[in-house]
């Protein structure tokens, strides 16, 4: 394990990829005592103490290749921009080498036939596949419960969850059980969990990642994401998963529409001189709302204080009937979830929706979801009416921001604190990004006020949108934000 002494004083935790890679090349650190760093934070905390139930599976060969990149980095040096750094990824993407469940026991056991695109980008980049970690099962909701791990608890406040569906993940990274995370974002799934652990999610456009190999839940609103810490490891995350892939044809729109060199707007100054729209009907206005208000006025602050110039958005757009009437997420579920199944062939006992209906090997909770989803229908009058309204909202969105000359819209992800262990999470602004399909990024923004489950206050994410492709100008003023407003904090709770 880590030695420290006087000459060799160095902080593993919240410490971001490229402090490690300076670690690394200075000798202070090798891959096998970061791993076996956060493999001890796992022991400690995750089953132990707090125990807040991320982890799924930990990869048992984790330590024996972070031997294989040490001797390949005293060979030759780093064998990509992601050498060594420990990834907790979503059960919901696949590995070869590692059973992938959905979070669902109707999948325990099943082991892909290969790794998902990402996994395979990931780990051609150095990365270390360290564990799988808990989702709401299928990514059905957001409270990240599952029949394959049960509950899964926020590291600010245990009585609460980490939202989701990949709140495993994003409570993980808050909690240094490892260095970077994927999650996937269907309607608020990437972004719900870093707004409730005080971290970054970012939703790429649809079409930057390739879901090949991803549990599919809504093939016209599934996206992949970091998860992470800072801004600056989410670019580095995005730059290596994003792209082209022939398996997922939707990533041909990708093609001339990545910046070659996403760190070059990790821009201290972004946010001078731009053009930031608040849309003030994502914001409530009743006592429950209060705090997440205040502390999104605050965010604002530090936007003026920064060079912006803010805009109050008039139009009204109601972030629950999106969600109502409009998400294409439950009509496409059956399909796209039987495609993945079907493929799964002798792997899988059951290879239909259906099927794991009928087997009672899922978590009550989303028996509803289900019932609903075997009853719908892709190509019906009124799947097709939500394709109207999905494009009706593109084209609203884009007139609000040529209509008053916006760089990107902000508001809370969510409109109240995240929901408590029990209860199921409401008033959460991510659809926007997710049915429009515009890239967007939430950050740390703030906490409410401390309590004795508490005591830094439950974390509250304010979410940037951006146009179709314009993550470049996303990152730019995310970063910039980022560094103006110092709000990431680790839980103290588990921060030993």
């Amino acid at each position: 394990m880590i030695k420290k002494d006087s000459t060799r004083s160095f902080e593993l935790k919240e410490a971001a990829i490229k402090e490690i890679h300076e670690y690394f090349k200075s000798g202070k650190l090798t891959c096998r005592e970061l791993v076996e760093f956060y493999i001890d934070r796992i022991n400690k905390f995750d089953k132990k103490g707090p125990s807040l139930n991320t982890v799924i599976k930990l990869n048992p060969k984790a330590l024996e290749k972070a031997d294989e990149l040490d001797k390949q980095f005293a060979e030759d040096g780093f064998v990509g921009p992601l050498h060594g750094i420990p990834v907790l990824l979503k059960d919901n993407v696949d590995t070869y080498d590692l059973e992938t469940t959905a979070g669902s026991l109707s999948l325990k056991n099943v082991r892909p036939k290969d790794d998902a695109h990402i996994t395979k980008k990931l780990r051609e980049a150095g990365a270390i596949i360290l564990a799988k970690t808990n989702l709401h099962e299928f990514a059905i909701w957001g409270e990240t419960l599952s029949s394959i791990l049960g509950q899964t608890l926020n590291p600010y406040d245990l009585t609460r969850t980490p939202g989701g569906s990949s709140g495993g993940t994003a409570a993980g990274i808050a909690s240094n059980f490892g260095m970077v995370g994927i999650g996937t974002d269907t309607v608020n799934s990437v972004r719900s969990p870093a707004s409730a652990c005080n971290l970054v999610g970012f939703r790429p456009t649809v079409g930057m990642i390739s879901r090949d190999g991803i549990v599919p839940y809504s093939l016209t609103q599934d996206s992949a994401g970091p998860i992470t810490r800072t801004v600056e490891d989410a670019v580095r995350v995005l730059k290596v998963i994003s792209g082209y892939d022939e398996n997922d044809p939707k990533t041909a729109w990708s093609f001339n529409n990545i910046p070659d060199n996403l760190e070059k707007y990790l821009n201290e100054d972004g946010l001078n001189n731009k053009k930031i729209g608040i849309l003030w009907s994502f914001l409530g206005d009743h006592e429950i709302h209060k705090e997440v208000n205040k502390a999104f006025e605050n965010c604002v602050t530090v936007m003026k204080e920064n060079g912006a110039e803010i805009v109050d958005i008039k139009e009204e757009i109601d972030s629950d009937k999106l969600i109502s009437d409009v998400s294409l997420h439950l009509y496409e579920l059956k399909a796209a979830l039987n495609s993945y199944l079907k493929d799964l062939g002798e792997r899988s006992e059951l290879n239909s929706l259906s099927e794991i209906f009928k087997s009672d090997k899922y978590h009550p909770g989303i028996e509803e979801n289900i019932k609903k989803a075997l009853k719908l229908e892709i190509g019906t009058p009124e799947y097709n009416e939500r394709l109207i309204k999905r494009q009706e909202l593109r084209d609203k969105v884009m007139n609000m921001m040529a209509q008053y000359e916006l760089d990107i819209i902000i508001y809370p992800h969510q409109k109240r604190p995240v929901v408590q262990v029990g209860g199921s999470q409401v008033e959460r602004n991510g659809v926007i990004s997710s049915l429009t399909g515009f890239p967007a990024c939430v950050l740390p923004g703030g906490f409410t006020k401390a309590t004795e489950t508490a005591p830094l206050g439950v974390p509250i994410g304010i979410e940037m949108l951006a146009r179709e492709w314009e993550e470049a100008t996303l990152i730019e003023i995310a970063y910039s934000f980022e560094q103006a407003s110092k709000f990431r904090k680790p839980p103290e709770l588990i921060f030993d």
